[in-house]
């Protein structure tokens, strides 16, 4: 490789850099003057990675040699360096030479094995690059001989899957160069393994701006994320429900008396309620949940739905809310058959477990010697490749086409071309060979009439296809833009739909197909994740929809990425990302697809029908779970509301505020549906809220103070004074004895004073007592955590940094900000244990007094007279868990009643280890104190 530092460090970008990549820049700079030699850098798609790459190692001046995931990718590095303003001779290439400045190359070409090379003459197994066949070792070699090099790695999460043992042999060989990698799939996806290896490779992850910071300030287009929620084909249905009585029949044998030696249900009475340690102690339900969470989960979904009782301690949250899965059935069976049945020929036992054998398959399961194993249910290959979902598509895209009309670019994503693999004889009367393959979705949209006429096209790493007449006008278009390309047309596998052939390759047809879809010719494109995922760039593409049952954060980002481009064609460009599901509530499994679509929304951001920037499945519509999908009676309804959604583009552009500032930090919320509370209205935050008047005490209220007996209406003895006067001047008029007008003057203060002064006192007490009665409302419980949290030194904000959000469904929302990330789980947390029910073993509780509220204006005077004649009753009195962040020692519990005594309720923290506290916690036990229903999220600031 030729001497060429001088001309890469003479180089220029071509464009001006934005403020998000010149700080991911300013932040590569830092690493290297650290010492450290190798980074790993996010950005999501469209930020621009491949211009910070070839930037960051222009800084470098070193020569750059770059390693892409496929051709296609690898063309553009090379196009971007070209359009770099260079001097004369800064050239970039992809020869394995290496005689550019700038070598832009394949993983894959450096990853051919030679297959006679496994070990060495000793029988050991020889290194990865010891074992490359011929090119890739020379290339290994000219690596080491090329001198200082900058190498980058783009697409870097490939490494974690594939190419990464290799890669970090080649890199121990190349001590001196230093690494970038580049990839769009957030750190904080990653499983432990994978994040441990990119530890050892590059080192902590240099962040770039997020998503929605983009989105924000205008480098990508505002987005929203829809879904279509249908349930199977008849035919399908019939099915799944078939399967689904069987293991129903099952559950019903189990839950029956005689199935066993030892039943199921007591089986789980003895094995959870009862649990006792060698010692004879009872194991805490809190232990066993992080023993065993799978297992404890189970029991209180079984719990939820009525068919077994709340164990001792347990705690329901929004995870347990919903029916027993088959995971669930599977888990307690698991555990059932190894812990309880007895294999015995002759013992009642037997037959239970062989019964327990033939029901499994049902569900994807198989009963082993070693237990239970999972397998590919036959019911989630129906409903992951459903009819129903094909049919979703179109009816999706022939909505978009109605909105958009000609400015219709839309995406259909799908896992393959045509299944590899026939189902099972058992299937083929269920699902076709090639269910939910892009050839059949192309067959759909090309026979409706509605979507027809929108050009439909596939292309694929192996075929380009259409109908008869958009392939005629498809190849008319491809040979005014390569004159030489020679193109014909055969019958494809259903009527009307032709394959495009000729001598050409994917690098070609796509570049083509991907220029007719621009142009607006085509405006319905159907392929597969693994060609048009990553790298294929349209910046027209607004619609993409999303048939595929990946859920990698991998392949969601970079799917999702394909239509957040900005299009110059179009300035107020909006988004649409649809995920089709498939759901049935026949059969255990009946979720899974639903349970794909919860991964793929797991940590991506998108914005809710509210206006919050925020992950998982509720930005997609406040109303859905993460746990469960909805019942199949309210899916038109879902329906409904996405279409509605759909249609108002310009609502989804403004919930982005796009401008406006942002700290870009993910913040927990809590999320509370409470029960018979009166509707709230949004607080937000960064103003001190005062503290309310009064709270309820033991009897009457509280203010702090108690207010004096003494008159405190000074215009009463002025008014006496004036009155004096007066009759000083009157009474020798009248004949009056000197001493009249003061003594008259003193009486009248008196009753002045009993008068006056009384009536204020009582209308003051009144409006105290008022203020005080009822259930306090949920921010200021959120008040008393943040106060509390302040004074432990757990939080820099207190109640000023509590906001709170109303959705339009009533749920509340309640965040701490100005603190940051830690802070704000610390407060979510603890105010979810606040409002919990009292369950398991708090290490402090508190009283929470509650004045009732009276029934009309005579009743509030009457209270409030009673409160200043120290006659008050006594009010009721509901015990809360003091969080556990905060009861760990006493300068948080102190910190913790202060802030309650301020903001709820008078009352001290209770030790339940003392004999007067455990009384109290088995008298409170299991209460609830503010019924409501709880979920935590991510929400973006």
């Amino acid at each position: 490789m030729t001497d060429s530092t001088g001309r890469i460090a003479a180089a220029r970008p071509p464009v001006a850099l934005r403020r998000y990549q010149h700080q991911g820049l300013e932040a590569l700079a830092r690493r290297w003057a650290g010492g450290d030699r190798r980074a790993w850098v996010v950005l999501p798609p469209g930020a621009g990675k491949t211009l910070v790459g070839l930037e960051a190692a222009r800084r470098l001046g070193r020569p750059v040699v770059v390693f892409t995931p496929n051709t296609a990718i690898q063309g553009q590095w090379a196009a971007q360096w070209r359009a770099f303003t260079r001097p004369e001779g800064c050239t970039a290439g992809t020869a394995r030479t290496m005689e550019h400045d700038v070598t832009v190359l394949t993983y894959q070409s450096l990853a051919v094995f030679d297959p006679d090379a496994e070990t060495d003459e000793e029988g050991h197994a020889l290194p990865l690059v010891r074992r490359l066949h011929g090119n890739g070792a020379d290339l290994v070699e000219s690596l080491y001989t090329a001198g200082p090099l900058t190498i980058v790695l783009d697409e870097c999460h490939h490494l974690l899957q594939t190419w990464g043992r290799l890669l970090a042999e080649v890199l121990s060989g190349l001590p001196d160069a230093h690494v970038i990698g580049l990839t769009g799939t957030p750190a904080a996806t990653l499983s432990s393994t994978d994040a441990a290896l990119v530890a050892t490779l590059f080192g902590a992850p240099i962040h770039g701006a997020s998503i929605p910071a983009l989105v924000r300030d205008g480098h990508l287009a505002p987005f929203a994320e829809l879904v279509w929620a249908t349930e199977p084909t008849p035919v399908e249905r019939d099915y799944i429900a078939d399967q689904g009585i069987r293991f129903t029949e099952l559950c019903t044998d189990l839950l029956s008396p005689g199935f066993s030696r030892t039943d199921f249900l007591p089986w789980l009475r003895r094995r959870f309620e009862e649990r006792l340690l060698d010692t004879g102690e009872r194991l805490a339900w809190g232990r066993l949940a992080a023993e065993e969470p799978g297992l404890t989960d189970a029991v209180l979904r079984l719990h939820h739905a009525g068919l077994s009782p709340l164990p001792p301690d347990a705690r329901m949250l929004e995870r347990h809310r919903r029916a027993p899965d088959a995971a669930d059935w599977m888990a307690l069976l698991g555990d059932y058959v190894t812990h309880c049945l007895r294999a015995d020929p002759e013992g009642p036992d037997e037959k239970a477990i062989e019964r327990i054998r033939t029901a499994l398959p049902a569900v994807g399961y198989t009963l082993t010697k070693r237990g239970i194993r999972t397998g590919r249910s036959p019911v989630d290959r129906v409903l992951a490749r459903s009819r129903a979902k094909a049919q979703g598509a179109v009816e999706i895209a022939a909505a978009e086409s109605a909105s958009l009309g000609p400015r219709l670019r839309a995406l259909v994503l799908c896992d393959h071309e045509r299944a590899t693999a026939r189902p099972s004889a058992r299937l083929r009367d269920v699902i076709g060979d090639h269910a939910g393959s892009a050839w059949s979705q192309l067959e759909l949209l090309a026979a409706d009439p509605r979507t027809r006429d929108l050009n439909p096209m596939l292309v694929t790493g192996r075929t380009v296809a259409a109908g008869a007449h958009t392939a005629a006008d498809f190849t008319a278009f491809a040979r005014d833009r390569r004159p030489g390309l020679e193109l014909s047309t055969a019958d494809g596998p259903a009527d009307g739909l032709v394959r495009i052939e000729g001598r050409w390759s994917s690098r070609t047809w796509v570049r083509l197909v991907t220029a007719y879809l621009e142009s607006g010719a085509c405006r319905v494109l159907v392929g597969t994740r693994a060609l048009l995922g990553e790298g294929w760039d349209a910046r027209g593409v607004n619609t993409v929809i999303d048939l595929t049952t990946a859920t990698t954060p991998t392949a969601v980002v970079q799917g999702r990425g394909r239509a957040l481009r900005l299009d110059p064609a179009w300035p107020d460009k909006t988004a649409h990302t649809w995920t089709v599901v498939c759901v049935s509530d026949a059969h255990p499994k009946g979720g899974a697809d639903w349970d794909r679509f919860v991964r793929k929304h797991e940590g991506y951001l998108g914005v809710a029908a509210d206006g919050e920037v925020m992950s998982g499945v509720a930005h997609v519509d406040p109303a859905l779970s993460p746990y469960a999908p909805p019942p199949v009676a309210e899916l038109d309804a879902l329906n409904a509301r996405m279409l509605a959604r759909a249609e108002d583009r310009g609502s989804t552009r403004e919930r982005w505020r796009i401008g406006l500032p942002y700290t870009d930090e993910l913040l927990p919320t809590l999320r509370v549906r409470a029960a018979r509370r009166a509707p709230a209205a949004p607080v937000p935050s960064g103003r001190a809220p005062e503290p309310p008047a009064a709270v309820p005490a033991v009897t009457g209220i509280s203010t702090g103070r108690r207010p004096g007996r003494r008159p405190t209406l000074r215009s009463v003895p002025a008014g006496a004074g004036a009155f004096a006067a007066v009759l000083g001047v009157a009474g020798p008029v009248l004949g009056l004895p000197p001493f009249v007008p003061t003594a008259s003057a003193t009486l009248l203060g008196v009753l002045a004073e009993r008068t006056v002064v009384r009536r204020s006192r009582t209308a003051r007490a009144a409006r105290l007592v008022e203020a005080a009665s009822g259930e306090p409302d949920l921010v200021s419980f959120g008040y008393a955590v943040a106060d509390a949290l302040k004074g432990a030194g757990h939080s820099s904000a207190g109640a000023e940094g509590v906001r709170l959000d109303v959705d339009s469904d009533g749920t509340l929302r309640l965040t701490l900000t100005g603190a940051g990330p830690q802070a704000a789980g610390a407060f979510t947390t603890a105010l979810d244990e606040l409002i919990s029910p009292l369950v398991g073993t708090p290490r402090y509780i508190v009283p929470r007094y509650t004045l009732p509220v009276p029934e009309n204006p005579a009743a509030v005077a009457a209270a409030g007279r009673a409160w200043l004649r120290d006659r008050a009753p006594a009010n009721a009195v509901v015990f809360h868990a003091v969080p556990a962040l905060l009861a760990r020692n006493r300068t948080g519990a102190e910190a913790f009643t202060t802030a309650w005594n301020r903001w709820i309720s008078t009352g001290e923290t209770v030790y339940t280890a003392s004999s007067a506290g455990a009384r109290l916690l088995y008298s409170h036990y299991a209460t609830d104190p503010y019924p409501a229903e709880t979920a935590t999220r991510l929400t973006w600031e």
